[in-house]
Parts: structure tokens; sequence; C-alpha cells
């Protein structure tokens, strides 16, 4: 062990098969970013100018599309620059730094989902509390509770990664993610202990969802009793159950190619599907509740009036 060089830069090898069309890569790449930034800036900057949009849903709406520009940023402009150049590296610390970005992104966007539901479950199953209890200091907590809560339990991930020593530098992977990292420590290091954290996180997470789908119960149940409850689902819950059900999937289907994929299965789909959850929710969810919430809509419609006028 003490022949082992210290690691100062890992590869990334799934860039291998983008050779051939690098340069269209990076096209398209660049407008999907700006897409990413022009859809999710122009949500929040309409929900945080308008003070009638200063209710809890919106500013969950708000703290979603702040949260996808979060984890876009931590992976596009490294994935421009390494389109565009001759070799594919990423420093230790940085790619620490990106694996950081990218868990504790689809972490938070975990936990302020399971916050949109209890939002929405408190409006339509208990309205006549809803006030008295969602408080903006709650939803300040719950927010906080979003976002703190993976930085806190990630910064831990990476610190006990951090303390493994290295005898692998390829990662099969177009950025950084913390299994892979662990993945190339060297035989013999004790990696239980970040295997132990790594399902405890995982357990949290799940517990999340299982929150969610107990809360869309009890709203399902309530709709079917009631055609106004029902009118308020299909305004305010369905844009969010798409995204639920979509972020789910991709999620999931993430996991399960990165730890049980043959190596039949080709790169290129492993690519698609590594980046599928920084591309498509980023992408939708600002357009998926800008179009269908009615409060945001009319007032993108009253922007862009202005704007011809």
């Amino acid at each position: 062990m003490d022949n082992v060089s210290t690691v100062s830069i890992f590869n990334l090898l799934a860039f291998n098969d983008t050779v051939n069309h690098r340069a269209a890569l990076f096209s398209v790449t660049l407008v999907c970013y700006f897409a990413i930034l022009f859809l999710n800036v122009t949500v929040i900057l309409i929900i945080v100018l308008d003070e009638s949009l200063h209710e809890p849903m919106y500013i969950l709406v708000c703290v979603c599309c702040i949260n996808g520009l979060y984890g876009s940023t931590g992976f596009y402009p490294k994935f421009l620059i390494d389109l565009l150049s001759s070799s594919q590296v990423i420093s230790y610390t940085g790619c620490l730094c990106q694996a950081f970005v990218m868990y504790s992104f689809v972490c938070s966007d975990t936990s302020i989902l399971a916050v949109m539901a209890y939002d929405r479950y408190l409006a339509i199953c208990q309205p006549l509390q809803y006030h008295s209890v969602m408080t903006k200091k709650k939803l300040s907590k719950l927010v906080c509770y979003s976002w703190l809560t993976p930085f806190c339990i990630f910064s831990i991930n990476i610190v006990l990664t951090d303390r493994l020593i290295f005898c692998g530098t390829d990662i099969q992977r177009l950025f950084c993610v913390n299994w892979l990292i662990v993945k190339v420590a060297c035989p013999g290091m004790d990696t239980l202990v970040n295997s132990a954290y790594a399902y405890t996180t995982l357990s949290i997470y799940i517990f999340h969802w299982i929150f969610i789908v107990w809360t869309y119960i009890y709203l399902v149940k309530s709709c079917v009793q009631s055609k106004k409850d029902k009118a308020k689902f299909m305004q305010t819950c369905v844009p969010h159950l798409i995204s639920l059900v979509t972020f789910f999937v991709i999620v999931i289907s993430d996991l399960m190619h990165m730890r049980f994929a043959s190596n039949d299965v080709p790169q290129s789909f492993l690519n698609f599907v590594a980046i599928a959850v920084l591309f498509i929710p980023p992408v939708m969810n600002p357009l998926l509740y800008g179009f269908k919430l009615t409060k945001i809509r009319n007032r993108i419609l009253v922007a862009l009036h202005i704007k011809r006028c």
C-alpha cells in the first residue's frame, strides 16, 4: 500500500463512445443548457417578482427550479469542456465536488417533491387548517430541510471517500459519482463503512418515496368523494404527479444500469440514462408548472404581451 501514488486525476472513459460526433453533441448540449437556464430562470423571476405568487405551492415550484439550475451547473459546463478537449479527465478534488453536487441535487429534488406532496395533501384534504399549518416559518423550515439534509449527508459521504487510497483512475461515466469512485479504491481498503452509509442514505430517501405514495393515496381518496377536490387535483397535482413519476423512473433506471448493467449494453445508451436526470426534469419542470399552473401561465402570457407592445 505504501507504493501506491496519490491519485490526482480521474479519467472519464464514457466519452470514448462520443469520438465521432463530439461537434454535434457539443452544439445540442449547448442549446439544451441554455434552454434549461432560460426556462428555469424565467419561472424563478416570475414567482419572485410577483407578490401574488408568494404562496407555498409556487415558492416550492421556485425552489424546484433553483435546484434544477444547481444540478445542471454541476454537470453541463464541465461536459461541454470535455467534448472540446482531447482528453477527458477531472481532478481528484473536482471529482469529489462533482459527485457531491450530483448526489445532493437528486436527493434535494426528492425532498422537495415530498414537501410538495405534503403541501397538496394539506391544501386538498385539510383546507381549513392549511394556512394555519403551512405558515411561512414552517415552509422555510421544510425548504431548509430539503437542501441542508442532503448537503450534510453527502458531506459525510465525501469525507468517508476521501480517506481511501486509490489504485485505479478510470471511471466509466460521463461525470463522477461516489459509488464508482469507491470502486477504484485499492484492494484491502475498508469500504464497508462507505457501503453501510450509502445504504443508510438510500433507506432515508426510500422513506421519502413511501411518504409521497401514502400522501397521494389520501389525495386520490379525497378527490373521488368531491368534484371540487377533483378539479383542484387536476389543476395542481397532475403536474406534480407527472414530475414525480418521471423523476422516479429516471433515477431508478440509472441506479439499476449503474449497478447491474451487463457489458453488452451499448455505452451510448448508458450515457443517455446517466444524463437523463440532468436534462429531462430541469427542462420538463418549468414547462410543466409554467403552462399547467394557471397563475404562472397567465403571468408569462402577460409578460410576453407587454414585451410585444
